[in-house]
């Protein structure tokens, strides 16, 4: 009970600090890293056709953060999409969309680690091309693998002893970052870019369909990161009306950046030289730069090394923060949710995550295969399943629980039987079904490795479930409107929770009426 006051008291605290601009900032410091990692991989596969693999994601990246942005505002809990499938699929599916996400914030930590030791290594090209021979597995980069090893054991020495990164230096980095990108985009557009090379690219260098697909998937890891908005709802200041602006505008912001990077790109260095670059893509180009390449390459190195860092630890906190979400809501046991009686953080949860994380980095870099890519396998598999399954769970709360105030509604709604059933949630479940199996289908890594881990964790459910005498198949009884009086209180929201009590009378007397 101590444990669980420390973390309500830390949250309270974070509640009156996180704002719109914190907000967005907060999410961009993790959704606008992703470019950093995403464009060497994915130019590497799409080649000419890159642009239009990132237009292919980045429309069902619309889709999926309208359906977050949506149930963010109206369930501000920091659950985030395991919370929302498990209210609206029940317990056994919030475990599966949980083990999604475990596996994409472990894989998190491993691959900004690795990305993020990548542009420091801009500095050191003797370390970028050192390579040794290993049986089975090609060559590898020790000195990379040992550097991805060194800054994950930092994550962990700094999470332990409590320190993370704050609101304010989310804001003057993701600034910084903003500042930083628009200009690489806006004069490489106006000195540099040429529409020629460009359109002779995309008709020479166009890949083959399985390729485009397999580049597409890839592509997804640029807009991953919408969790942490709705993992912040909780201690978000008014997040009803928060949530919504913030989402907007940093779905607006990611789109365009991720468009432009490939287009401009394209139009001044040629596919493979990009493609090739797979730990510094973004400062390869800048270094390109016509009068400022000198400064603009050093600059975006040292800057995607410190926001990529930052996405690593989201990673590290994201997996803690899950695991205790989980232990509340009875689907793993609070082992390692433990909080440490002198640092006051979950340790447990910190360094058997970030060992899992570890690992993957080893494996990755002795798979035979680029290391971020094999690490980009997994994530795009855990990303797109807990996706998919928090888009039905849109679909299935507006059914059940019509009753609950939405501040924001997803755009086009088909009203059927009192119900309004949203269209662009059907089409995001479409969409995150599609990219789902394209990742299963082209990634050879996530086909065996992604129903592993969730299989591991649908075995350790079940074993928990009957260890502590609770249902398997069936959910725990929840009282999910008091729950809801409980969030909307917590939040501030009155107005909204004014407006919820009187729903819920209209609700319940139409139920007897029925």
């Amino acid at each position: 009970m101590a444990a669980e006051r420390v973390i309500q008291r830390e949250h309270v605290g974070l509640r009156r600090e996180v704002t719109v601009w914190g907000s967005f900032t907060w999410g961009y410091a993790d959704v606008g890293a992703d470019v950093y990692v995403a464009l060497g991989l994915v130019m590497a596969a799409a080649q000419g056709a890159t642009p239009l693999a990132f237009l292919i994601a980045g429309i069902v990246y619309i889709m999926v953060g309208l359906a977050y942005t949506e149930m963010a505002a109206a369930y501000p809990s920091a659950g985030g999409g395991q919370y929302f499938v498990l209210r609206g699929l029940g317990d056994f599916w919030g475990l599966v969309a949980g083990s999604a996400l475990m596996l994409a914030y472990t894989v998190d930590v491993a691959l900004f680690a690795m990305a993020s030791a990548g542009y420091i290594n801009f500095f050191f090209p003797q370390f970028r091309e050192f390579h040794i021979p290993v049986p089975l597995a090609g060559s590898i980069n020790l000195i990379w693998l040992g550097e991805t090893l060194i800054l994950i054991a930092l994550l962990v020495i700094l999470n332990i002893r409590g320190i993370r990164e704050s609101s304010l230096l989310n804001q003057v980095l993701g600034a910084l970052d903003m500042i930083l990108e628009t200009s690489i985009v806006v004069i490489g557009f106006l000195f540099a870019w040429n529409p020629e090379y460009f359109i002779h690219q995309w008709q020479t260098e166009f890949p083959p369909l399985e390729r485009l697909l397999y580049a597409t998937s890839l592509a997804v890891i640029s807009y991953v990161g919408l969790e942490s908005v709705s993992q912040a709802a909780e201690e978000t200041v008014r997040p009803a009306a928060v949530i919504p602006r913030t989402s907007m505008a940093l779905i607006i912001v990611v789109l365009l950046f991720a468009l432009a990077f490939p287009v401009v790109s394209l139009g001044i260095l040629p596919w493979h030289e990009v493609g090739g670059r797979e730990g510094d893509p973004v400062a390869l180009l800048a270094s390109r730069l016509p009068f400022v390449g000198f400064l603009a390459g050093p600059a975006a190195a040292i800057l995607a090394a410190t926001i990529l860092l930052i996405s690593a630890n989201t990673g590290v906190m994201g997996s803690s923060r899950l695991a205790y979400s989980m232990a509340q809501l009875g689907l793993m046991g609070e082992g390692l949710s433990e909080v440490h009686p002198r640092y006051r953080t979950p340790v447990k949860s910190i360094v058997f995550f970030s060992f899992i994380s570890a690992m993957m980095a080893i494996l990755a870099f002795f798979s035979g295969r680029r290391a971020l890519e094999a690490m980009a396998d997994l994530y795009a598999f855990g990303a797109m399943l807990a996706y998919f399954l928090s888009t039905i769970a849109l679909v299935v709360l507006r059914i059940r629980e019509p009753h609950v105030p939405r501040p924001y509604r997803m755009p086009l709604n088909l009203r059927w039987r009192g119900v309004e059933i949203p269209l662009l949630g059907i089409l995001g479940i479409v969409g995150t079904g599609l990219m789902l199996a394209v990742v299963m289908w082209t990634h050879p890594i996530a086909q065996v490795a992604g129903p592993l881990w969730v299989a591991i964790w649908i075995g350790y459910y079940i074993w928990y479930r009957k260890r502590t005498g609770r249902p398997i198949w069936k959910s725990l009884p929840r009282d999910w409107i008091a729950e809801q009086i409980r969030i909307l209180e917590n939040s501030g929201e009155w107005d909204l929770l004014e407006r919820f009590r009187i729903e819920v009378e209209h609700w319940r007397r139409s139920q007897k009426g029925a």
